[in-house]
């Protein structure tokens, strides 16, 4: 399974906004923070939006804050969000095709490939669900004590 580029800077930029102290950020400034593209992060803001994690406002004061306490974001909130609900693995049920196959079987009930898949995917996610954006700001926050002020300033700086 490879998840896009999008999660990353979503995360990134989720972490960076809660170093904003609910400061509007514009897009081109988080995107200039890691020189990422800042129409294709525009993008991944606007779904983490349509998502409910961050809020948008328009205007030269405008950008995006975060919608809710770090604490009430969990990482699965934030790959969802970019990735959308559908499961990493999806079976395709073509043991009804093979020897002995059946028509009237739901193979995604009873294949033993489709149950394991179905148990790692519930881990990963379970494992995603149980961090919220506040444990990983307080891990970077404890080994790098200064992150929260230079984000701060990076973000405050004029527009380049």
């Amino acid at each position: 399974m490879q998840m896009s580029e999008g999660v990353e800077w979503a995360l990134h930029s989720c972490l960076n906004l809660a170093w904003a102290e609910q400061q509007a950020v514009p897009a081109r400034k988080l995107a200039a923070f890691y020189d990422l593209p800042p129409a294709y992060l525009n993008r991944q803001l606007q779904a983490l939006a349509r998502a409910g994690i961050v809020t948008s406002t328009s205007g030269p004061r405008g950008g995006f804050r975060l919608a809710r306490s770090p604490e009430q974001i969990t990482l699965l909130d934030v790959v969802v969000a970019i990735e959308g609900e559908q499961d990493a693995f999806r079976c395709q049920q073509i043991m009804r095709d093979g020897p002995g196959g059946r028509s009237d079987v739901d193979y995604r009930k009873h294949c033993l490939v489709s149950q394991a898949m179905r148990r790692a995917e519930l881990a990963w996610r379970r494992e995603l669900a149980a961090q919220t954006l506040a444990d990983i700001k307080d891990s970077v926050e404890s080994r790098h004590p200064d992150a929260p002020r230079v984000a701060r300033n990076q973000l405050d700086a004029p527009a380049r």
